[in-house]
């Protein structure tokens, strides 16, 4: 049988990336660790095969972007953001849907490893049980979109939620809300942690009381949640919403309601969508500026590609209040 990587990595005493790294000549390796790549290579008289060669050479050009829900319009303009640059820049972009699924998740990330991707950009799944260190181990650089990874040690795009969130609570409080509601995504996602501190500090500050009810980011979920909180607290004049998708399930929950908007209750979320100004009422939100988040997110990864040691870079964007129908005219 011939010689493989894995027999030279064996017989150096490193792992397959690092002889593959060494070997291309791409990526800076520690002398000493090339030295001992070479003495193998030498020794087992290892060849490398020509055209599985050339075929990882194109697969360098391919980056992947794993997003947590292909259903959610947030990342339809996100994700051309990536492609746009990334294209330009002659990388192809493979597109993965891990459904809010660690085990889905890991699983593309190993697809990212088996087919030698030059990136991967992420929606994680958790923010602290997403587990990137396969991609790491074969030095794979990874940026993560819209939600951030406990610790901060890899590149991230994302808004400022914390300030988002207060900003869309403080409006309601200006149009005379006095109990205001809000549908959090989960606590595994770092913007439905940040989402839910802005608005909590919004209420503190106006003397408040919070009454909060966590969801999927999903249709099914915010639909729940709204029947919950108009159930436990009927006196509710103003909503929130943390994501479009939990949006629409609270409006048909509104509905099945009879509670008219705005003038039983004023509302808000966040995620601007294409139907959001042609609703009768149109809606307020809190528009991300989701194309610039992928294209973002394309610089900062395919920097990292071409600088694998510069220092890890944090990018937070505005977002902007779009003030519609469904929040004006509340009486205090």
């Amino acid at each position: 049988m011939s010689t493989t990587i894995r027999d030279v990595a064996a017989v150096a005493g490193v792992s397959p990336a690092t002889v593959s790294r060494v070997l291309n000549g791409k990526v800076v390796v520690a002398p000493e660790l090339s030295e001992r790549v070479r003495a193998a290579v030498d020794s087992l008289g290892y060849r490398p095969n020509g055209l599985a060669r050339g075929l990882r050479r194109r697969a360098t050009m391919v980056v992947g972007v794993v997003i947590s829900d292909v259903t959610n319009p947030f990342f339809t303009s996100m994700v051309r953001g990536f492609e746009d640059v990334a294209q330009a820049a002659g990388y192809s972009v493979v597109l993965a849907n891990s459904d809010e699924d660690l085990k889905k998740e890991r699983c593309y990330l190993e697809v990212a490893v088996a087919e030698q991707m030059a990136g991967v950009a992420l929606c994680p799944t958790s923010s602290t049980r997403t587990d990137v260190s396969v991609l790491d181990s074969y030095g794979i650089p990874v940026v993560t979109v819209d939600r951030e990874l406990r610790g901060g040690r890899v590149d991230s795009v994302s808004i400022d939620n914390n300030a988002a969130a207060r900003q869309a609570t403080e409006h309601l409080i200006t149009q005379g809300c006095r109990h205001i509601a809000f549908i959090s995504g989960p606590t595994t996602a770092s913007t439905g942690e940040r989402r839910l501190a802005g608005y909590r500090a919004a209420l503190r500050s106006a003397k408040l009381t919070a009454a909060v009810r966590r969801a999927d980011f999903r249709v099914e979920g915010g639909y729940r949640a709204a029947q919950e909180l108009l159930d436990a607290a009927p006196e509710t004049d103003g909503m929130l919403v943390s994501n479009n998708l939990m949006a629409v399930g609270a409006l048909q929950a509104l509905q099945e309601r009879g509670v008219a908007l705005p003038d039983d209750l004023a509302f808000a979320s966040f995620d601007g969508v294409i139907w959001a100004q042609i609703l009768h009422p149109t809606l307020t939100v809190m528009e991300q500026p989701t194309y610039e988040i992928g294209r973002r997110a394309a610089e900062l990864l395919l920097a990292r590609i071409a600088e694998p040691d510069t220092p890890v870079q944090r990018v937070v964007l505005p977002a902007e209040l779009r003030v519609g129908q469904s929040s004006a005219g509340v009486s205090a």
